[in-house]
């Protein structure tokens, strides 16, 4: 054989580029592309139903083209054989040859094409088993039912893998020479994660490394240019060496540019040490706003409870302060008319006057103290009854708190209710007359002076109910029986809840025949001597 010289060689390479080229340009012509009759252009939207699946699929394509084209073009797409495939437009099987435009279809409008596939058994492109790779396509039989005959679809697989998997696994039967891989083979590997807190581990700076070399399978050349050929230059760039630096500038580079990141470096930090600065101060500001604030509320409470001691007192030093002040004025005002030079008459008058504002003040402080002395005993009776009817509660091991009504708890919150009914205004006749009913009943379960004494005012004030007395006339009964009861309640033979708010036991004397049976009662023979 006779060995090319490398002229020959670049010669033959130049000849089968220009024979690809002139080719290519022959299948332009034989298109349509080349004639010197005007080719419509345009992109009209075909849907294409295959038949006989009645498939539909839509597609945006140029008229220019022609049908063996397009059906080439849906034929990759749809990855069924191009020889199986035929085109048909308003029943019309067109031709591979002619245009789309040739064919009556226009731009810009939907044009629908039946695409009829027909596949014969000894047609159907049977998969080349590649070891280690699932093929491209399968073909799956689909049972229609009824007895018809089977449906044979083709399906498309999607690798996970691209290309040659980096290793084989799994096994081959030795009885009928099937391969079985694993799924791992056939998934792409979880890429590996540096954690930053690991990034710089001990196991990584420890990790044993081993370094290995191999030949690339791709051949790469480099072709020079030469007069006979001719090369393309669109992408080629010009690139040209810089000026040589010496050691000494490049050092004086790196000093420039190590300065340029200080500068930056510090006016960061010195921006942020700024922006803490500015953040503390506001944060002082807000303080030292919100403690003005609440030192001017705090002193706008303290004035208005000041104000509410003087207009509604209510304890013993709410009305010291009153007579303090009562006093001081007084000394002031008498002050004033000794120190006013007026004769001896027009000062005793003057005097005489003082006196009676005294007088009259002292008569103002009387009055609410004695408002007060009702509104705190309505108050402590209400906490006393309140606290007696409260259920008992312990803390248990698992820190929680449990509430139980014990039998005394019970009736005293029912004693409770009771002494509530009476106290209540601006009830009918009917109404009070069941409350008085209900207080009836309660305290006539024992019997001495003081049960007797209520059931007799009861019966009173039920009999001047019943002739149509008005109840602001009954006040004084309503008061009278009210105490009577709340002395009911405190009492521990009837209220066993009361012996906790005794300081002194009482002298309350009851009657043989109750005494007997109280003792009989469960739970109160402690309380009974």
């Amino acid at each position: 054989m006779v060995e090319l010289s490398q002229e020959g060689a670049a010669t033959k390479i130049q000849s089968v580029q220009r024979g690809r080229a002139a080719r290519k340009t022959v299948s332009q012509k034989k298109a349509g592309q080349m004639l010197d009759v005007p080719i419509a252009t345009g992109m009209a939207s075909c849907v294409f139903t295959i038949k006989p699946e009645d498939f539909k699929h839509q597609k945006d394509v140029d008229i220019s083209l022609t049908v063996g084209q397009l059906i080439g073009s849906i034929s990759e797409e749809l990855h069924i054989g191009r020889e199986t495939m035929s085109l048909k437009f308003y029943g019309d099987v067109l031709s591979e040859t002619e245009t789309l435009a040739s064919c009556g279809v226009k731009a810009g409008e939907e044009n629908h094409f039946e695409l009829v596939v027909e596949i014969k058994e000894a047609q159907k492109p049977k998969a080349k088993a590649i070891p280690g790779q699932l093929p491209d396509h399968i073909d799956v039989e689909i049972d229609q039912g009824n007895g018809g005959p089977k449906k044979v679809v083709q399906v498309a697989i999607e690798r996970a893998q691209k290309g040659k998997m980096s290793w084989l696994g799994g096994y081959r039967s030795k009885r009928t020479g099937v391969e079985y891989l694993h799924a791992v083979c056939q998934t792409d590997r979880k890429p590996r994660v540096w954690e930053k807190d690991k990034k710089f581990s001990r196991e990584t700076q420890t990790y044993d490394t081993k370094t290995r070399t191999q030949q690339t399978v791709r051949d790469a050349c480099t072709q020079m240019a030469r007069p006979d050929l001719l090369l393309d230059d669109s992408m080629d760039r010009d690139m040209e060496a810089g000026r040589y630096m010496t050691s000494e500038e490049h050092h004086q580079l790196r000093v420039k540019k190590t300065i340029v990141i200080q500068r930056y470096t510090r006016g960061w930090k010195a921006r942020k040490r700024a922006a803490e600065l500015r953040r503390k101060r506001e944060e002082r500001q807000r303080f030292l706003a919100e403690e003005a604030a609440r030192k001017q509320r705090e002193a706008e409470e303290r004035r208005r409870r000041e104000i509410e001691r003087r207009m509604r007192p209510r304890t013993g030093a709410d009305f010291e302060i009153l007579y303090n002040e009562l006093e001081a004025w007084r000394l002031q005002e008498t002050q004033k008319i000794n120190e006013s030079g007026l004769p001896e008459e027009e000062r005793q008058a003057a005097l005489q006057q003082l006196l009676h504002k005294e007088t009259k003040l002292l008569q103002t402080i009387d009055r609410l103290k004695i408002a007060a002395n009702g509104e705190n005993r309505d108050v402590r009776i209400a906490h006393t009854l309140s606290d007696m009817a409260a259920p008992k509660s312990w803390e248990v091991s698992d820190g929680t708190t449990v509430e139980v009504h014990t039998p005394f708890t019970t009736r005293s919150k029912e004693l409770m209710q009771l002494y509530n009914g009476l106290r209540l205004p601006l009830l009918t006749t009917d109404e009070r007359l069941d409350v008085l009913l209900h207080v009836k009943w309660t305290v006539k379960e024992f019997d001495c002076n003081l049960t007797r004494e209520i059931v007799e005012l009861i019966d009173r004030e039920a009999d001047l109910l019943n002739r149509g007395r008005s109840p602001k006339s009954m006040d004084g009964l309503h008061r009278r029986i009210a105490n009577l009861f709340l002395q009911f309640i405190e009492t521990p033979e009837f209220n066993p809840e009361a012996t906790r708010y005794q300081i002194v036991p009482g002298d309350f004397e009851l009657d043989q025949p109750v005494r007997s049976r109280l003792r009989n009662v469960k739970g109160t023979q402690t309380l009974v001597s």
